[in-house]
């Protein structure tokens, strides 16, 4: 236990110098002569504070060539990762699709009621993004909870943080969130059908149309976009050229 304990110790006093500058990402560790030297420890030790290193991907170990500090800092645990609009939207395809399908025999008369029932909210007038979202976010929530699959729920649930949670996604969701609002409530009507009718190939396929409608939108709003920044860029560079025209 003792021993244990030791190489934790310097496993963490060389994440402190690594994260203080003194190995910046990149570089080379000294060698295990060295360190065991520095740390007053055993060069076995040293090798399984190194090998506990690279398991959490603070460190590479090349074979032949040395231990080099890791150029990207590892995530920590429960950290979301970045991902594009574009990256989640299919990977909720994927996943809700098969939510839907496997759901579509099972699903019970309440959860069938509560979906009716956001259908409803979803056609009310004057809600704002974040109401909408909400909306959203149970009406797919309550369909992965009817596939009575824990894996399935509890990954469309980190689906729907990434979702909410992660800036550059939101914006991109808010970017088509004023145009398809009618859109969106016709696909959702399609999957409620499908169910109601517990039919798991036609709620895969409305879930999949749904998620493939919103992947174009997407892609039209990122283009304006660009070309509106692109515009904004031009008009930009124009002025400093003519202003500079006038001094000369």
């Amino acid at each position: 236990m003792a021993d244990r304990r030791l190489f934790q110790s310097v496993a963490d006093q060389i994440v402190a110098l690594i994260e203080n500058g003194a190995f910046p990402p990149g570089s080379r560790l000294p060698g295990e002569r060295e360190l065991s030297e520095r740390f007053n420890v055993s060069r076995v030790t040293i090798r399984e504070a190194e090998i506990a290193l690279q398991a959490i991907g603070r460190i590479r170990i090349k074979t032949g060539s040395g231990v080099y500090v890791s150029e990207m800092v590892p995530q920590e645990a429960g950290q979301l990762p970045q991902v594009s609009a574009f990256e989640l939207t299919e990977a909720r395809s994927l996943f809700e699709s098969e939510a839907a399908a496997l759901a579509a025999p099972i699903i019970s008369d309440d959860d069938m009621a509560t979906l009716r029932d956001l259908l409803a909210q979803m056609a009310q007038d004057g809600l704002d993004d974040e109401a909408v979202t909400a909306i959203d976010r149970l009406f797919h929530l309550t369909i992965a909870a009817a596939s009575g699959n824990k894996a399935i729920i509890h990954v469309i649930e980190t689906l729907w943080r990434l979702r909410t949670e992660i800036a550059e996604v939101r914006r991109t969701h808010a970017s088509v969130c004023h145009s398809d609002g009618t859109a969106r409530q016709r696909e959702h009507a399609a999957i409620v059908d499908a169910l109601a009718r517990r039919d798991p190939q036609a709620a895969r396929v409305a879930m999949r149309q749904h998620f493939s409608r919103l992947l174009e939108a997407m892609l039209d709003a990122t283009e304006e976009r660009e070309i509106e920044e692109t515009k904004h860029r031009a008009a930009a560079s124009r002025a400093r050229f003519l202003m500079s025209a006038r001094l000369n």
